[in-house]
């Protein structure tokens, strides 16, 4: 009896405090929803390229985009600047086109252990500025594991002076699949997450040809390009990466 006259007196003593709104009880307040802030949205995960070997300088041929107002196109390899490495027997090549061009555009691969190249041919003039993909699939085309191979995608200005050709290029290498198997494991699938696994283990070639996929599936997916914009950015490749996040509104890669 005297415990109740004492909670009674305590919760008088508390409804009678300033400001105190008697209407509210216990309950109505704990059963509240929990209002989130609608401007407070988790960032997207970018990929963190983690180069598994660097043991070729200047492997990069052609530089960065230099923003000139000339009648030629510049063509920039989405490559680091040392070997890229790729799991696949017949991967993707990636490339920009500072703008649209008549000129005839040809692909050359090397194998490093020899002098003549393993293909050269023409390949269709891209019909828009961006970024371009070229399957090796496509041209039937495979790469053997452990073995470094030169690519070229060259701008004819004049079929018989090659040496005014507009070119740009990289270096590649298949890792052997039992081999990275062992070192880490292989992602060979082409999704949001495989782009940050195939980042991080160094396999650049799989990680950048995903996320041109997936762009190309979605071209207005601002994630997607600020994750291609990041990646090029790690590499040196400002100029281009600056024209990704610029172009991220627009319907063309």
């Amino acid at each position: 009896m005297k415990t109740s006259v004492i909670v009674n007196s305590a919760l008088l003593i508390i409804l009678s405090l300033p400001g105190f709104n008697s209407g509210i009880n216990a309950t109505s307040i704990a059963d509240r929803p929990i209002v989130a802030q609608s401007d407070q949205r988790e960032e997207p995960t970018m990929p963190f390229y983690t180069p598994r070997k660097k043991t070729t300088p200047r492997a990069r041929v052609g530089g960065g985009l230099r923003g000139t107002d000339g009648k030629d196109p510049e063509i920039v390899a989405l490559v680091p600047d040392h070997v890229g490495l790729t799991v696949k027997q017949a991967p993707s090549l990636n490339w920009f086109l500072s703008k649209p061009t008549s000129l005839p555009i040809r692909f050359t691969l090397i194998d490093t252990r020899s002098v003549k190249p393993l293909h050269e041919g023409l390949i269709p003039t891209p019909n828009h500025a961006g970024i371009q993909s070229l399957n090796l699939k496509d041209l039937g085309l495979t790469l053997e594991p452990e073995v470094q191979y030169r690519w070229y995608i060259s701008a004819i200005r004049n079929s018989e002076s090659p040496s005014q050709d507009i070119v740009a290029g990289g270096i590649i290498e298949r890792c052997e699949f039992n081999a990275c198997l062992v070192e880490t494991a292989v992602d060979l699938t082409c999704d949001r997450q495989s782009i940050l696994r195939n980042a991080v283990r160094g396999f650049w070639y799989d990680a950048m040809a995903c996320l041109c996929e997936l762009i190309d599936a979605n071209p207005s997916d601002q994630i997607l390009r600020r994750q291609r914009a990041a990646l090029l950015k790690q590499i040196g490749l400002h100029g281009v990466a600056d024209w990704d996040l610029r172009s991220a509104q627009t319907p063309i890669r």
